[in-house]
């Protein structure tokens, strides 16, 4: 059954309701079935909410969230998944909404489960978009990604899964352009989780898919490969935008005010009191002391796995600008 979330403009309240319930039914692991169960957002927009576990057997590595829209003229879909199993069982969910065929994939980001089921989509008939920073960076981690994700999941899991990024990505930061009736603006801001990450902005159903510039719920990670600062900045862009709702790329759809909450106030606080700490010589040590438990942030899944971690590298990056 699909769980219709309403319409922007007259059940605001409704949607937060909602999205409030799913994300409190998502505090263990789920199954890939249980995961796409589509979830209308507009008349038009639909989100898979992904786990916010690891990457397991049991999820597929579809533990981040994959959206699509339904244009007048076919599906565009926001990310492909983890591999090749699990974007045909992507396409068979789409199928229970609609009859319209998947014209277009777009990818946000170039982790494993944004991107590594191109392949079935391409092959059958869909078009990659994404930014050439997304795709460059992509290239440069499939194939540690791919080894990573086949190791987790299985090799009948990732069966006949081939990195395939956009045959002819697109060499700007900003892309806008309209399928069907339905705006798209691609935004590339700053590097942030990984370099080249991008969001999706539809201006006229209000929403805005983040990809992993926001998590809600759970503790957002810094990566060695992460620019806490573009991440920042990025998040910025988003206030601009103002949107409806925000389909983080971890987590439950949102209000701006929860992604501010869950991300832009965690980046906040952790890159000025590093900033604070460098600027009175404290070692990296005593700043991760100094800021280890800060309770605004503790109500966060996976907060004791991440948070130091966070710390620890906002650290590195920053005093390696100095």
């Amino acid at each position: 059954m699909h769980r219709r979330l309403a319409a922007l403009s007259a059940a605001a309240a409704v949607v937060l309701l909602v999205l409030t319930t799913a994300a409190a039914q998502a505090d263990a692991d789920r199954p890939i079935d249980e995961i796409l169960e589509p979830i209308q957002l507009t008349d038009r927009v639909y989100y898979f909410y992904g786990s916010i576990e690891a990457r397991t057997p049991v999820n597929l590595g579809m533990n981040n969230n994959v959206g699509f829209v339904v244009t007048d003229a076919g599906v565009v879909l926001i990310d492909s998944g983890p591999g090749y199993q699990v974007a045909a069982m992507i396409a068979e969910a789409v199928a229970s909404v609609t009859d319209q065929p998947i014209t277009h994939v777009i990818n946000l980001g170039s982790q494993d489960h944004r991107w590594l089921g191109n392949g079935w989509f391409l092959e059958h008939g869909a078009e990659i978009i994404a930014l050439q920073r997304t795709a460059e960076t992509q290239e440069r981690f499939a194939a540690t990604h791919l080894d990573r994700l086949t190791r987790t999941l299985g090799e009948e899991a990732m069966a006949g899964t081939e990195p395939v990024t956009a045959p002819d990505p697109v060499g700007a930061d900003r892309h806008t352009f309209e399928i069907g009736g339905v705006q798209f603006e691609l935004i590339f801001v700053a590097n942030a989780h990984f370099p080249g990450d991008s969001m999706l902005h539809l201006p006229n159903e209000d929403v805005v898919f983040t990809g992993d510039v926001v998590y809600t719920e759970r503790m957002l990670g810094i990566h060695p490969q992460s620019d806490p600062v573009g991440k920042l900045e990025s998040f910025r862009r988003l206030e601009e935008l103002d949107p409806g709702i925000v389909v983080p790329g971890h987590g439950a759809a949102t209000d701006l005010a929860t992604a501010r909450r869950d991300t832009g106030d965690y980046l906040e606080f952790v890159i000025h009191e590093v900033r604070a700490g460098l600027d009175d010589w404290e070692t990296l040590d005593d700043t991760v002391a100094r800021i280890a438990e800060p309770p605004q942030f503790q109500h966060l899944r996976h907060y004791d796995d991440w948070h130091r971690v966070n710390v620890n590298r906002t650290y590195l990056f920053l005093e390696a600008a100095l």
